[in-house]
């Protein structure tokens, strides 16, 4: 597809949303579905709409300081966001990326107005750079301050800098060769390929890939598209065949994929969900990857009495996992609009949600099992917090261990998990 083609896309994709409350991964789903997009044309607009979220902040103060804070039209303002993105954080050559966005402007007028700021923005390089360094982080970085102060106090300035330059990179496509395949060859043969390497520091099944996914991997279940993150709460879960676990929050399926086959698809695996349509996609991907011991069961913890006429009977899971709804801040990354979505009220929030699920499905353990809370958070209020106060509300519960994935440390995306058994 022609260049000025995908821009106007990829405009299109900011104006959405701005102006609904549909989360970026879908807006830019729903119109390169609708445009047919090739993966190399989805690719260069996902580039532009999700630099521009990432960069949100720090290309309004470049414009505001290229127009000397005059006032502008807000569709002329999303323009010249494409462009400067293109300019000043793309490997795109400057001059193409000027002409193409000039055209995305209505009339003559504004699409002088459009070239004469850009090519300023060319010409003050320089300038524009002195200007950045003398800004504030959440400036810098595009992300809120709370966000930064709580961050600061928590790991200290030298991390936090490096969790929000972290959270401005483009993200990394990490996959998990999928064992209940039963296809070694096959699964060595992408072992093998050229757009795959090892990742460090990851359990073996996890591969980094290069370029677009090959969508027969996907489609035969050979592969499921993960971070190594997602690991850490399955590994202390430690699931065993013949067991009877409940996966309590268990859309999309990713955890779901990896306690089958460390049950070798024996036993029975009960895959939670309150929403009906993560449900259907949930089916859809423990299908593809050959899941066979799954029962799904549509409940909302938060008010179980209102779910399934099925509820599962009391003590009756040796094991159950509970990866909680929480504010996603260890992925902002790859969710690259939570950051514009949180206050700093909803760590309190989520934490209260998150107390009555796991309050909630603690009845359905037996004794002696072993419950596992996991977040992709990396708020103390959401994980140690949430542990601590379990530990107190119920002295039957031993807290066995947990772990935790930091993204300026560890090089994948941030998560929490805590392993706690319930004594006879």
């Amino acid at each position: 597809m022609a260049a000025p083609k995908l821009r106007s896309i990829a405009l299109k994709c900011l104006e959405r949303w701005e102006n609904e409350t549909v989360h970026a991964d879908r807006i830019l789903s729903d119109l390169s579905k609708k445009h047919l997009l090739e993966p190399r044309d989805h690719a260069f607009v996902q580039q532009i709409f999700y630099g521009i979220i990432r960069n949100l902040t720090l290309l309004d103060t470049c414009i505001d300081h290229l127009r000397n804070h005059k006032g502008l039209k807000h569709r002329l303002r999303l323009i010249l966001r494409i462009g400067l993105f293109q300019v000043r954080h793309t490997n795109i050559a400057p001059h193409a990326a000027i002409n193409e966005t000039v055209g995305l402007a209505d009339n003559r007028q504004t699409r002088s107005l459009v070239n004469a700021i850009l090519r300023n923005a060319q010409r003050k390089k320089d300038e524009l750079d002195e200007l950045v360094e003398s800004l504030p982080p959440d400036e810098v970085y595009s992300q809120p301050a709370f966000l930064i102060e709580r961050w600061t106090q928590h790991f200290g300035q030298e991390a936090t800098t490096k969790l929000c330059a972290w959270n401005n990179e483009a993200s990394c496509v990490y996959l998990r060769l999928n064992s209940l395949s039963n296809n070694p060859d096959a699964l060595q043969s992408i072992r093998d390929s050229e757009s795959t390497q090892a990742v460090e520091a990851a359990p073996d099944d996890f591969l980094q890939l290069s370029g677009p996914v090959p969508r027969d991997w996907i489609d035969q279940g050979l592969i499921y598209i993960q971070d190594p993150s997602t690991s850490l709460s399955c590994q202390l879960l430690d699931a065993q065949a013949g067991q009877n676990i409940l996966d309590a929050c268990a859309a999309p399926g990713g955890k779901t994929i990896l306690l089958a086959a460390a049950m070798e698809n024996s036993g029975h695996l009960l895959a939670a969900d309150c929403d009906e349509n993560r449900l259907e996609r949930l089916r859809e991907n423990l299908n593809r990857s050959h899941v066979k011991n799954y029962q799904l069961a549509q409940i909302d913890w938060s008010s179980p009495d209102k779910s399934a006429a099925d509820f599962p009977a009391p003590a009756s899971f040796d094991s159950i996992l509970i990866d909680a709804p929480c504010s996603n801040t260890g992925v902002i990354k790859r969710r690259i609009d939570v950051r514009w979505r949180l206050r700093e009220e909803d760590f309190l929030s989520m934490q209260a949600q998150q107390l009555v699920i796991v309050r909630n499905c603690l009845p359905l353990l037996k004794p002696g099992g072993h419950l596992v809370y996991s977040t992709c958070s990396l708020e103390p209020e959401e994980n140690q917090q949430v542990v601590d106060t379990l530990l107190k509300e119920f002295p039957d519960l031993q807290l066995e261990g947990s772990q935790q994935s930091q993204p300026w440390q560890d090089g994948f995306d941030g998560a929490f998990a805590a392993r706690l058994k319930l004594n006879s």
